[in-house]
């Protein structure tokens, strides 16, 4: 049995946020859309991780689930000149024990909504 799970900003297109199966929840990807605007962020880096780190966290939060529940992530970044200020914002939501984690170069990336 499955359960969509997504929080208080519904997806904007035909997906979950979250799949509930058992006692495992996936996320669906999310880019750095600003909740409150429905806009995509074009700002600093850091901004933008925050972002993904705030929706993330909200999905979480609308399964009962907090970043300390989080087993592994993939990270994808339009460029890696970027990874130090991403890696800085993203460390500072895993206090005790980091998920494991895959950071990937997109090429040829367009963001859509």
């Amino acid at each position: 049995m499955t359960e969509a799970v997504s929080s208080a900003d519904a997806p904007i297109g035909p997906y979950s946020q979250g799949i509930k199966t058992g006692n495992l929840l996936f996320l669906s990807a999310r880019g750095p859309l600003d909740p409150k605007t429905g806009q995509m962020s074009t700002g600093a880096i850091e901004e933008q991780t925050k972002l993904v780190m705030d929706n993330l966290t909200a999905v979480l939060a609308a399964s009962g689930l907090t970043m300390a529940n989080v087993v592994s992530t993939t990270v994808y970044m339009k460029g890696l000149n970027d990874f130090a200020g991403m890696n800085t914002v993203y460390g500072s939501y895993f206090k005790d024990k980091p998920p494991a984690r895959g950071t990937v170069q997109v090429a040829g990336y367009r963001a859509v909504p």
